[in-house]
Formats: C-alpha cells, structure tokens, sequence
C-alpha cells in the first residue's frame, strides 16, 4: 500500500476534497442567480419585443444605470477587468453588490433595447459570489485567485450550458497565452455544478445545428478529414473573423474614449447614446440589432439562430450588430460582450459563406466561436465550446478558425486587465529566420 500511494496522493486526495467543499457552494450560489438572471432578461427582451414604444425610453434607462452606478457602484464600474484584476493581484476586493447590480442593470438595458449580451454579466455575479465566499472561508491570498478563477468558470459555464468551455475560459482570459493550470479542479468543478445548477431550475439554452456533414477526401489512396479547398476557405474566412474582433475591441474602447473627452457631464454620456440606437433604428426601420439578437422580434428577423440557414443575414448585418453594441457599452449600459460577439460573427460567417460558395450552417458556427476567440483572446475554450454547442464532427475547422481568428485580432481585446503572457509572434524572430532563409552565400 505504501508503495502504491506515496505522501503526495493522499495531499492530492486531501487538495481535491479541500475545492470541492469550497467550490460547491460556490458553484449552486452562482448557477442559482445565473438562472434567476437568464429567467428574467428572457422576460425583459419579450416584454419589449410585446411594447416597442420602450425603446423610446433607453436614453432614461441609461441615465439610470449611470446614477445606480455612480451612487452604489464604486469599483463594481470595471466590472469583468476588477475581477481579472483581482486574480492577477487580490487587493480591495470585489464588492457584494456588484451581482445584484449588474444583474439589475443588465435587465434594464435589454428591456429599453440597449444591444449588449450576458455573459460580463454572468462572470461578474460569479466573481462577486465567489469574492464573499472565499472571504467566509477565509483563504489566502493564493487561494483567493483560485476561487475566484472558478466563480468565473461557474458564471461562464451556467450562462451558455457549456461547462468545459467555462473551465478553460476562465484559466485561459487571465493573461493571454498562458492557462491557469493550478486552478482546473475548481474550475471544472464549478463549471459542471454551476450548469448543472441552472439545468435543475428548469432553464434551457438555445441550440444550433450544422446541417453539413464533412466526410474528407482521398489523396493518393489515403483517405484524409478534412477537405483541402473547404480548409483554405476556412482559414481565409477566419482572417476576416480575427479582423472583425479586432474591430469590435477598437470600436468599444475608442467610443468610450471618444464619449468621456467630449461630453462632460457624466450622464449625458448614456443619454446620447441610447438617443444614437433609437435614431439608427428608425434609419434603418428596423429592430433586427437591438437587444441579445437571439430571438426573433418578427417573422424574417435577422438573428443568431437565422445566420444558420440559407439568406439568413444581409451582407452587412455583423457590422450594423458591432456598432449597436459598440454605441451601446461604449457608452456606458450594463451587459456582455460574448452574445453580440457570437451574432456579428454567425452573420459574418453567413457572409462569407455565401461569398465563397461554403456551407452556411458550418461557416455562422465558425464565425460565431472565431469572432469571440480573437476578441477575448482565448482560442481554446473557444475550440471548446464550439465542441460543446455544435458536435465534434468539425473540431479539426473549430480549431483552425478560432486560433487562426486569435492570431490576427492584434494585441488588444475586450478585456483591458488581460495581461501578455507570451506574444501571438515574434516579429523579430520572424525577420531573423527569413534573413537566414535568404542569406546570400
């Protein structure tokens, strides 16, 4: 027995039983107000879509959300980049209030028509939950950052049903080319119990499917997996994917920017720009990029699940969809990223598809994890979820779009706390070795 468990089995045994008394609570807490969260922006987007005349209010919705802000929010203002904050380097901590206050903020937003998504908001309650029960149980500093890595992995994986992408997302967003490996049994943990959670209340997520089914080619009598002409548009249609991120992460910080250096009265910032949504609904005649954009407001609505099938989107679609959610968090309403992110790129994909003669289901599914996977900068757990929505008939195109997509969205990316742990390439070094190619004897 001695010889075949050594001192460090019974520490792994002793570590394992140790997270998961911590984790669990934390992971049912956060799945629990995940769901009452899902259960309640899934009321807000129908109860608008049954009073249109609401979107004539998101101006005062925004002044609003910037008063609970600025009287109750504190360091909660940060939002996803206190909390990556707070797992380089525990310092103030993450305040209580941020989940309900989020949670509330995020409602009002999609109940006036603000284009915004749900996932900062799910990694946000996670963090807030995770932030107070780490300090219940009084951890170090150490084991701070580990419990709150798995309340973002918990919020991530309830939000999307997508518990192994959770995992991974939230060791892998904390500083970019590196993953967090020493907090994987709490992550996964948490993410399998925080999806499990929001399964037990009764929510459901949305499902997509891929109606093209690959079956390879033959060369030379040897059969391969993948079509070579399907992965060359694969890979140029992911160039186009990792691009657009890097525009939806310029558009958010530079109206940002733009919105704080001329307009200084502060909750004028948020007026302005729910007047700005209003006045392009009205240009464009209608509400197709308003709110998550998951569901359809009217028969023939450009949505996420519509980018699926043929004639789906319009050519521009993915571009009207990033300036909403640019105008819209630039300015100052509550909400996430991810969903708006998975739209512009289903539609881009929907695009493209029809560009380069593709399977439009195959290329709105590679869009829709690609685009995310640049402007987060985390591949992986995109090549992950896109295993845990759509199958892993394609996970060979998943992971050439989503890291082929990180390799050119540039060094920036919807999370400003996100550290550089290792360079995307080394240009540099690509100079040296192409001199060395070329070196004339």
């Amino acid at each position: 027995m001695y010889k075949l468990f050594s001192s460090r089995h019974y520490s792994a045994l002793q570590y394992l039983l140790r997270w998961t008394i911590v984790t669990i609570p934390v992971a049912v807490a956060v799945g629990s107000m995940v769901a009452l969260f899902l259960w309640l922006l899934n009321w807000s987007i129908h109860y608008r879509f049954a009073h249109t005349w609401l979107l004539y209010l998101l101006p005062f919705a925004g002044i609003a959300i910037h008063f609970l802000y600025k009287l109750y929010g504190q360091s909660a203002e940060k939002g996803n980049n206190l909390i990556i904050d707070q797992i380089h380097e525990p310092g103030a901590g993450i305040p209580k209030r941020m989940a309900p206050l989020i949670l509330a903020t995020t409602v009002i937003t999609h109940l006036f028509g603000g284009s915004a998504g749900r996932e900062g908001t799910a990694v946000q309650i996670g963090g807030s939950i995770a932030h107070w029960i780490g300090s219940l149980f009084k951890l170090n500093a150490k084991d701070l950052r580990i419990v709150l890595t798995a309340g973002v992995a918990a919020g991530f994986g309830a939000v999307f049903g997508t518990p192994l992408a959770g995992t991974i997302f939230a060791m892998e967003v904390v500083t970019i080319g590196r993953i967090q490996y020493n907090a994987l049994i709490p992550c996964l943990i948490a993410g399998l119990i925080g999806d499990a959670t929001v399964a037990a209340w009764g929510v459901q997520h949305t499902t997509y499917h891929i109606r093209y089914l690959t079956t390879g080619q033959t060369i030379y009598g040897h059969h391969i997996a993948v079509n070579f002409w399907l992965l060359v548009k694969v890979i140029v249609s992911s160039v186009f994917f990792g691009l657009a991120a890097y525009a939806f992460a310029k558009a958010v910080h530079g109206i940002k920017t733009l919105a704080n250096n001329f307009i200084k009265t502060g909750w004028m910032i948020p007026a302005v720009g729910g007047i700005i949504i209003i006045l392009l609904t009205l240009l464009l005649g209608k509400p197709d990029y308003l709110s998550l954009g998951v569901e359809p407001e009217y028969p023939g609505a450009v949505t996420i699940v519509s980018a699926f099938e043929q004639g789906g989107a319009h050519f521009f679609s993915w571009l009207w969809k990033l300036i909403y959610t640019a105008i819209t968090l630039g300015t100052g309403f509550k909400g996430g990223e991810v969903t708006p992110l998975f739209y512009i790129g289903a539609t881009l994909g929907n695009t493209l598809a029809n560009i380069f003669n593709a399977p439009e289901s195959l290329f709105a599914a590679l869009g829709f994890i690609a685009v995310f996977a640049g402007a987060s900068n985390t591949p992986l757990a995109c090549t992950i979820m896109g295993i845990e929505l759509f199958g892993s008939q394609h996970a060979l195109l998943f992971a050439v779009a989503c890291f082929t997509a990180y390799f050119f969205s540039g060094d920036t990316g919807i999370y400003s706390a996100q550290r550089k742990g290792v360079e995307k390439y080394s240009v540099d070094g690509s100079d040296r070795l192409m001199n060395g190619l070329f070196k004339k004897n």
